[in-house]
């Protein structure tokens, strides 16, 4: 049996809901991506009297954005893979990164309609 090493390499064609799930889960980390980019936009922008907070949590959003979109096809492409080849899903490190992401965003949010 020949390697399978891509997303269309060979091995059995998946049950076309679980592509169409993954396709979802890979369009829904772009969404997310693009509402912390917008987010980070809007605070840059709209915050009236600027401090370093606030460029602070701009600067957090666009890079927690930056990471999220780089690392969706990736993911998508594993789990594609994966499927392909009636392997296990691959376990994904970027529930975490997104959780503590969320997590300091919201933090430095705070700190900054509290100090203001």
């Amino acid at each position: 049996m020949a390697e399978i090493n891509g997303p269309h390499d060979g091995g059995s064609e998946p049950d076309y809901r679980f592509t169409l799930a993954n396709e979802r889960t890979f369009l829904a980390w772009l969404r997310t991506a693009l509402g912390l980019l917008a987010g980070g936009v809007a605070v840059h922008q709209l915050v009236p009297n600027p401090t370093a907070l606030s460029s602070v949590l701009a600067g957090l959003c666009v890079v927690l954005a930056a990471v999220l979109a780089a690392s969706a096809y990736p993911r998508w492409r594993q789990v594609q893979t994966a499927m392909r080849a009636g392997r296990p899903l691959p376990k994904s490190g970027m529930l975490i990164v997104l959780t503590a992401g969320i997590l300091v965003i919201t933090l430095t949010a705070a700190a900054l309609v509290v100090f203001s």
